[in-house]
Parts: structure tokens; sequence; C-alpha cells
């Protein structure tokens, strides 16, 4: 079997942590497939995965080798596996648009973007001629037009398409229909860490259901240090963020909170956590007899490592759907790993249509 070909949008923490995890786990066991649905889905190990293509805007990484970019400011996730060879693949300039919030200027050269002087390359022409299966949008949150611009030239391209950030393109009728029509898979959107904020959230919520307890009031307040925190402190970018991790939470409850009694949504950046993001919980509620309760959680994580094993879980589910030629939104999978997908099901529900779908019991 071949290696399946990936593309990145955005060459940042994220991307760092799904590269230096494709590279850890060539040198690993099945048995060591922590943070993984499986060793191999469809015959396929995160070691076939291969990074054929990559674009970026800042000129720290636009026209290095995508082993040298990850590296490269203002990335500063953990580094858990250095040994990165020589990919023969340039990080190309991509397009800026809205990728670029304008504050974000008045933060020091490491913490911000500096935004390269290149021509913008043809992302389509460079899709089609890496021979990239499938490409990965790791675009900063509130980048609306920009990845509304990267999905259409994967559509153009014939390019699959994995939605990691909150602007909503596979959980869209419109968008949807579109991938359907050209028998493209997309999945999306808003990608779930292994364990993060709101798995843990959701979790929570569907147990205190579960057990009778009637959920008055929640909150739950995230801080971190990357760009994607400072990025988020231009609070008008956060609109579909703030959608997408409240309806995940909301969808488990039998009847969903009012709008002023669930708060779901970063609140700061703090320099000195850089991706380590840092969660406050609050869950008020009612036991029998209407006796009140609260439960108060604090959740740390390095931050980009933490959802890169679902992304490369998605990466082999719609290298199966093009096998297949499955197109449109492979919903099992995006409601199983992504905070807004097309359709909201339990996560035990959701776990066990992705083994349905890998297993070809199930299409879609």
């Amino acid at each position: 079997m071949g290696p399946i070909r990936i593309a990145v949008f955005g060459v940042g923490n994220c991307a760092s942590s799904l590269i230096q995890g494709i590279y850890y786990y060539r040198e690993r066991q099945p048995e060591d497939a922590i943070g993984l649905m499986h060793w191999e889905i469809g015959g396929y190990s995160p070691g076939d995965i291969e990074v054929v293509a990559a674009f970026d805007i800042d000129a720290r990484k636009v026209g290095k080798d995508v082993g040298e970019a990850i590296f490269a400011p203002p990335n500063c996730t953990t580094v858990f596996q250095r040994d990165i060879p020589s990919t023969g693949v340039k990080v190309q300039m991509g397009q800026v648009m809205d990728g670029v919030a304008p504050h974000m200027k008045e933060y020091s050269e490491e913490a911000r973007f500096v935004v390269a002087d290149q021509p913008e390359a043809d992302i389509v022409r460079v899709l089609k001629e890496s021979g990239a299966e499938i490409a990965l949008n790791y675009l900063p949150v509130g980048s609306e037009d920009a990845t509304r611009y990267y999905a259409r030239c994967c559509l153009e391209a014939g390019v699959a398409f994995i939605n990691c950030i909150p602007v909503f393109i596979a959980s869209d009728k419109v968008w949807a229909d579109k991938f359907r029509d050209r028998a493209i898979p997309i999945i999306g959107d808003d990608i779930k860490a292994q364990l993060g904020a709101t798995i843990t959230h959701r979790t929570l919520a569907k147990l205190f259901a579960d057990r009778g307890v009637k959920l008055d009031r929640t909150y739950q307040m995230n801080t971190g240090g990357n760009t994607d925190f400072l990025n988020m402190l231009a609070r008008e970018r956060l609109k579909s963020k703030k959608i997408s991790k409240t309806e995940a939470v909301q969808s488990v409850l039998p009847v969903p909170l009012e709008e002023g009694n669930i708060h779901i949504g970063p609140s700061d950046y703090i320099p000195w956590l850089r991706d380590n993001k840092v969660c406050f919980l609050r869950m008020e509620g009612r036991l029998f007899g209407d006796v009140p309760m609260n439960l108060e959680l604090r959740l740390s994580v390095e931050d980009s490592p933490n959802s890169a094993g679902c992304a490369i879980d998605a990466i082999r589910c719609a290298k199966l759907a093009l096998e297949r030629g499955t197109g449109g939104p492979l919903t099992s999978i995006s409601s199983y790993i992504m905070k807004h997908p097309p359709e909201q099901y339990p996560d035990p529900v959701a776990r066990q249509m992705v083994e349905e779908f890998i297993t070809g019991k199930r299409e879609r």
C-alpha cells in the first residue's frame, strides 16, 4: 500500500504536533497506539501518512522545508519528536485574506505572525502537482474567508478536506452538497482534543443527565499562551468558535440551557503558558429534593498534541472514503472527533458508527 498524501493549510502548532506524530509512530509498535482509535485503519498506520504540500504566510516558515518550519516561531508546542528528516517539501506562500487579526501586530515578533513578502502560490496547481489526496485546514480561528477559499481549492483539485477549525463547511448544507456532488469526502467542523475541555464538559454534562441531576448553570473558561489564544483576543473572530463549543455541550442535555445560563469560550492569553491550555469548568445543579450542588474542575493539557491523534484517525477515514468513492460529509468520524459536525450523536454512539464505517458496514 502506498502512503496517504496530505497537504496542510497553516504550519502552526497543530500541524507541528501532527507531523511530529507521524514520525514518532514510525518508530513505534502497535501496542504503542496511545491517542489513536486503532494502530491500523483500513490497513494504514500513522507512519503511512506523508506530507506532500504545505502552505503558510509567516516569513519564518515560507520557503523552508516542512521538517524545519514546524519548529519555527511562533510555534511553541512541546517537541516530542525532534528527529524530523528533510522532507523535500517546501512551505509555500498561502493566501493571507482574514487569516491574521490586525491586533496581533501589537505583540512581539516571537508571538505574532510575520507576513512573508512572497508571491502567493497557485494553490490548486500545487495540490494537483503534489498528488495530495487530503488537505487539513489549520488556519487561525476566525479565518472565515480564507477557509472558504481553501475549501474551493480542494473542490477544484479533487482533494478531500478535513476542517479542523470552527468555520462551518461540513456542517453547512450548501458546502456539504458541493463536496457530495463532486464525490469528494469532507470531515468537520472544529476538531476535538483527545481529552480536552469540550469532551470533558460533554461527558460531565451527560453524566449529570444520566444520574438525574438538574444542571442549572455552567461555564467553561480557557486560557493559553499560543498563537491561537493571542488570535482569539479579537472577540469578533469568536462567533463560530463559541457556537461550536456551546452546541457540543448543549447537544447532550435533555433540555438545552437558556443562553444566560451557559458560557463557553476562551478567556485570555497568558504568554508564559505557551502551548499549555488551562480549562476552568464549573457546573451548578440540583440533586434529590432540589438540594444544590456544584462541581469545579481544572484541566491542564498541552493543547496541540491533544488533537493530533484525532487528526490521524480522520486522515485515515478520509482515505477509506476516497478508496470507496464516498463523497460529502463523513457523518461518523465527524460526529466522533468534531465539535460542530453535520449531525450530533452521543460519543459512544459516534464511536460505534466510526467502527462500522471502518469495517464497511456503514457508508459514511
